[in-house]
């Protein structure tokens, strides 16, 4: 009996919770850290700091899911890209710190002057690990937000993890991700170890974990498969586990469903995640009343252009020029973006001058070069059109008096509805294996790896907004030339105009690839007229490749070395992504 009572106490003390498990986790990965600083203190062997340098990623990996999740202000200073963090609103700037700065300072060399700024790293790294422990020592893991944390985390691995976006240099995402994925069933056998969708998430975990080390190396391992026959049904098996569980959706803001089942359900995405208030929130008839607004000439002073003026429908909402004309014969400064998706970003115009398409709209409208309109006056001829006045009651049903802002409101609206998630590419990623050829998914393969592209332009969107919260969407210096063949950069300041800061000298707004292959000409100033020719300049570097001057360059410089054939494969993909409606 009394072997049989220290029995049950001992498997009683085994039984630990998400939280403690998490704890313990975060002991690991200051203890792997604690190692490296200790190895760089005795001048160690610079293979022996690389491969403690992995040892502390990978414990990382394991608590990522947490910190990204409940902190992700402390994360940003853990794993976030080697750039400063800018707050635009003041025009300050932070240094970036974390394992990316590290790599930089230990890869592909590393040098023994560089050792105290190592150091350095490594002490703010673990005051980070102390301040998160204490953070988590004190809260609350409610089982509703584990699922929520561990499924935002499979979405991380798919549109991060494997994209060697926390990775650029040392490119050990793929091992990093299949790392990453065990806490999804220790964490769900805590919640309950007899849920039966549990045994086959084990399995899936597993098998994706013995992919990721079987087929490591990162320019070959085929992410095309990865996410179909891993990552996607791991996905789903989450949800079930939550059904079955009958936990609650987490309530909160949030551009994702929290009812969606994968990453690439077709109503995955929430444009009101992106309003800056309730009353701007989408509704079918405000569409319908946008879609006439935005037809509709008489917004502009001389009553002979619309919205749809430099927007083409039939074009993805593009105009296929250049640059389009201004209302004095000259050339405006910049090409006309697609509206498709649009909607899917915190900031607005190639220099993110505006943060919502309400501003954007209105800016466009009141522009002496573009439309030279009054929100007055036409607020005014609208008060005298009975069409209008109906169509504003059914849209704005609440409100009783027709008001200015209503129009901003229902053009961005119209804009909003312009997102489709049926591109060939999207039936693939539902299912659909035969509706790609070999070279589009080895295009796709090269565009999530080899060739770098979702680093920036981020899967599934494949614009700047950065998953998997999509709070923020970014800008890239990537040196983009003046003309095709000239030897001259861009003059163009772009978001420096607005934001005064060295960092933003030739900044511009990453937008969406998705209907790429209708949207020609492309940059910011349309200088490529060919896919081809925007593959090629940034195979070659981008501008610090091709020998310009652009010391704040965010884009690697480095060339791809993409054969022909690679360059060729990713135009391929990239015309993958083409709505039905333009197909």
């Amino acid at each position: 009996m009394l072997c049989f009572f220290f029995s049950c106490q001992k498997n009683e003390i085994s039984k630990t919770t998400i939280k403690q498990d998490l704890l313990i986790d975060l002991t690991k990965l200051n203890n792997e850290v604690i190692q490296f600083e200790k190895l760089v203190n005795n001048n160690s062997s610079q293979k022996e700091i690389l491969e403690q340098f992995k040892k502390a990623r990978l414990a990382y990996k394991k608590v990522e899911w947490a910190i990204e999740y409940f902190i992700p202000e402390t994360a940003r200073f853990m794993n976030g890209p080697a750039l400063d963090e800018m707050e635009l609103e003041e025009n300050k700037s932070f240094e970036p710190h974390g394992f990316q700065v590290i790599e930089e300072i230990i890869y592909p060399a590393y040098q023994i002057e560089n050792k105290e700024n190592l150091i350095r790293e490594l002490h703010i790294f673990q005051s980070n690990i102390k301040q998160i422990t204490t953070s988590f020592e004190v809260i609350t893991i409610s089982d509703d937000y584990v699922l929520d944390a561990i499924q935002q985390n499979v979405f991380r691995v798919i549109s991060l993890g494997i994209t060697g976006f926390d990775s650029p240099i040392l490119q050990s995402s793929v091992l990093e991700a299949g790392e990453s994925l065990i806490v999804i069933p220790q964490s769900l056998e805590k919640i309950n170890s007899k849920n039966k969708s549990l045994s086959e998430i084990k399995k899936l975990v597993q098998k994706a974990q013995t992919y990721c080390i079987e087929n490591n190396n990162f320019n070959t391992f085929n992410r095309a498969l990865f996410i179909t026959e891993y990552l996607n049904p791991i996905s789903k098996k989450i949800k079930a586990f939550q059904k079955e569980e009958n936990i609650k959706n987490v309530k909160k803001s949030s551009p994702l469903k929290p009812t969606i089942e994968t990453l690439f359900d077709k109503d995955a995405f929430d444009v009101n995640g992106f309003v800056l208030s309730d009353d701007y929130n989408f509704t079918p008839d405000k569409s319908l009343l946008g879609e006439k607004l935005f037809y509709d000439k008489s917004l502009s002073k001389n009553n002979d252009r619309s919205c749809a003026t430099c927007h083409h429908p039939e074009k993805a909402f593009t105009d296929g020029l250049k640059t389009n004309v201004s209302l004095t014969g000259s050339n405006l400064a910049r090409n006309t973006p697609t509206l498709t998706y649009a909607s899917l970003q915190n900031a607005q115009f190639w220099d993110m001058r505006q943060l919502d398409l309400e501003k954007q709209s209105v800016d466009v409208i009141q522009n002496k070069d573009e439309m030279h309109g009054s929100m007055e006056n036409i607020h005014a001829k609208i008060l005298l059109d009975k069409d209008y006045i109906k169509l504003f009651k059914k849209a704005f049903p609440k409100i009783a008096k027709t008001e200015a802002w209503q129009i901003q409101n229902a053009i961005a609206s119209y804009v909003r509805s312009l997102n489709s998630f049926d591109s060939r590419f999207d039936n693939y990623m539902r299912g659909e294996k035969n509706i790609l050829n070999d070279e589009e998914i080895e295009g796709m393969n090269l565009f999530m790896g080899k060739a770098k592209c979702a680093t920036c332009h981020f899967t599934p969107i494949f614009n700047g907004t950065v998953p998997p919260s999509y709070s923020k969407t970014e800008h890239e210096v990537i040196g983009t030339p003046n003309e095709a063949s000239g030897k001259k950069i861009s003059p163009d300041l772009g978001r420096y105009l607005y934001n005064k800061m060295p960092q933003l000298v030739g900044a511009f707004k990453t937008p969406t690839v998705r209907n790429v292959a209708v949207t020609a000409p492309y940059m910011h100033n349309g200088v490529f007229k060919t896919l081809e020719e925007v593959v090629s300049f940034y195979n070659k570097g981008g501008g610090q490749g091709l020998g310009y001057e652009v010391e704040n360059q965010t884009l690697p410089f480095d060339k791809l070395n993409l054969t022909v054939t690679e360059e060729q494969a990713l135009v391929a993909f990239m015309k993958t992504l083409t709505d039905k409606k333009y197909q």
